[in-house]
């Protein structure tokens, strides 16, 4: 592997500690970012000692930058991310619209600002931003959300262009459905009923999933990037709906 040392955000569980494992399998250091401590210290224990934990809220990047000063990151995985309800976004309170687009906008820009400089100065560098398909289609109740997700997805594309030749790549993974407790803070904690209404109907794509197609990206030479990735589970359309079929009724057409 031509990197030594990743940060991964949200890195405690679901899709992050998946990569966070998959990434130490190849011999990586990680510096895996979370607020759940309890989380970290158990992944820490499963993972060994190349497993880094760094206990933190994503959106405070100068607590983070004081915590790894002085370590060089080869690569970013701006993991972490959220949705507090899904509703209209006129139903939605003022905080909850400002926190979305914190977690899922700010928080990664931010991060990425603060490690490119050494990156290019290395001339070794991979951001991988995880997007969403609610990045370019609809699904309803999701605006902040999905215009926070666009808004990451349309960073990435201008970035391309400031990084060529620099050494650096970025790759932006747009994942499908994924089963993880993303989603249970909408259901108000009902782990049951997230199950049935998200997870039992249609397979959906599971953590691991995702830290392979980041790995295989990662161990593409360096003068190959895969720009930009949509994952999707097999029995998911874009867009996320499944459309019962009906018979038509008479005179229509």
């Amino acid at each position: 592997m031509h990197y030594r040392t990743a940060l991964v955000t949200g890195g405690s569980k679901g899709i992050g500690a998946a990569i966070s494992e998959a990434l130490v399998a190849q011999g990586v250091t990680v510096f895996a970012l979370g607020r759940d401590q309890a989380a970290l210290d158990a992944l820490t224990e499963r993972l060994g000692p190349r497993l880094k934990p760094v206990v933190a809220d994503v959106r405070d990047h100068i607590s983070i930058a004081d915590r790894l000063a002085g370590t060089e990151i080869d690569i970013l995985v701006n993991n972490a991310g959220g949705i507090s309800t899904v509703r209209p976004l006129h139903e939605q309170t003022a905080r909850e619209t400002d926190e979305v687009v914190a977690l899922n906008l700010l928080a990664p820009l931010q991060l990425i600002r603060m490690l490119l400089p050494g990156m290019i100065a290395r001339r070794r560098g991979h951001i991988f931003n995880l997007t969403s398909t609610a990045a370019s289609a609809v699904f309803p109740g999701t605006t902040a959300y999905g215009a926070a997700k666009a808004g990451l997805s349309q960073a990435g594309r201008i970035l391309r262009y400031d990084l060529a030749g620099t050494g650096v790549r970025l790759t932006e993974i747009a994942p499908g459905r994924v089963e993880t407790e993303f989603y249970l803070n909408a259901f108000d904690g009902n782990a049951e009923d997230l199950r049935e209404k998200m997870y039992t109907h249609q397979r959906p794509l599971r953590p691991i999933d995702i830290a392979s197609v980041l790995v295989a990206a990662l161990r593409l030479p360096p003068h190959a990037d895969i720009a930009e990735l949509v994952l999707s589970p097999s029995e998911q359309a874009t867009g996320g709906h499944v459309y019962p079929a009906a018979p038509l009724e008479a005179g229509s057409g």
